[in-house]
């Protein structure tokens, strides 16, 4: 997937609204007649870092597709997409018939070796208390160790094959790796699974990663654990780096982390980034919360004297809790927040 970038500091005027946004057009201003008393804070004029925008992708940090070891029939697929699943629930159970088989025999196999070791340890017992008295040659005694080293070695291959074979086994049965959303299922009952075909895909989404490509000159400016503006589907979403690693020979790959416990930002979602860029630009900032929405307009509730008018402005850039004005406003007007804002 290509990142794609933009500058905002270097927005062309073109894209400005048109003159209508001014403080002096009345087509851009409603008057509101009532007066007004509530909580209102003032526009205020600062400086701040230019940033730039890089976009890219918001993805689960866990997310893995499961898949099997065996060769056989799907006999049960126990979840549907969307189920939400606890860590080591089982998905998928495949047919182990076969497996039922090679468990006798192991079992079997088992109980040779702990008897063929009983009649080593009791023939090894029996030799060396002769050979204490002096009634068995050493070569004898030897002979005897020798075989209940062997024995002792049969009986651990033996516990050896049935571990391998409950190892095996296990993957009869497919569990959740962790606790999430099964978001793909690829098989139904009686479907035949390979070895290494994808089963089903399990995501836990409490936690995204945003991953997004600079220049070098931006990304030597970028720290492991500083904290990021972020959109993810144009929800406002505060990241902490990762991590900073070269990916081209004059790009970098930035990667961030945003927590998504309550699952309000869509995994998988168009994100982008807000990286500095290393210049100053002067900037008006309002709250987000006193910002007016109006299908594509934006607004502000401005309060002088004691009246109060809607005024439509253009915004720029997210800041946290604060947008950027573009145009509408200028500094030290005051404009009104919602009840109970502060």
């Amino acid at each position: 997937m290509h990142n794609t970038f933009i500058f905002r500091a270097g927005i062309l005027p073109a894209l400005l609204l048109a003159a209508a946004c001014g403080r002096g057009d009345t087509a851009a201003v409603a008057a509101l007649p009532a007066s007004y008393a509530g909580p209102t804070v003032a526009v205020v004029d600062t400086t701040l870092p230019t940033v730039f925008d890089a976009s890219g992708a918001a993805l689960p940090v866990a997310d893995a597709t499961l898949s099997t070891k065996l060769m056989g029939a799907v006999t049960a697929v126990l979840v549907t997409e969307g189920a939400r699943v606890a860590a080591g629930a089982p998905l998928v159970r495949l047919d182990a018939a076969d497996l039922d088989a090679k468990s006798a025999q192991v079992a079997a196999g088992i109980a040779g070796a702990e008897a063929a070791y009983r009649e080593a340890q009791a023939t090894a017992t029996r030799i060396r208390a002769l050979y204490a008295d002096s009634a068995a040659p050493r070569a004898q005694l030897d002979a005897v160790e020798a075989g209940l080293a062997r024995a002792r070695a049969g009986l651990d291959a033996a516990h050896a094959g049935a571990t391998e074979l409950n190892a095996v086994r296990a993957y009869s049965v497919l569990r959740a790796p962790f606790a999430g959303v099964v978001t793909h299922r690829f098989v139904d009952v009686g479907d035949f699974a390979a070895p290494g075909t994808p089963l089903v895909t399990v995501q836990d989404a409490s936690r995204l990663r945003i991953s997004v490509a600079v220049p070098a000159a931006m990304a030597r400016l970028v720290k492991a654990g500083m904290r990021l503006d972020a959109r993810i589907e144009g929800m406002v979403a505060q990241a902490v780096v990762e991590g900073v690693v070269p990916s081209a020979a004059t790009m970098y790959t930035v990667n961030a982390m945003v927590p998504n416990r309550g699952g309000a930002l869509p995994s998988g979602g168009a994100a982008v980034l807000s990286v500095l860029a290393g210049t100053m630009e002067r900037t008006l900032l309002i709250p987000q919360a006193a910002v007016v929405r109006e299908g594509d307009l934006t607004g502000v509730h401005v309060v002088r004297d004691g009246r109060m008018e809607l005024r439509w402005v253009r915004l720029g850039d997210a800041r946290g809790d604060r947008v950027a004005v573009r145009t509408g406003l200028t500094a030290g007007e005051r404009v009104a927040l919602p009840a109970g804002g502060r």
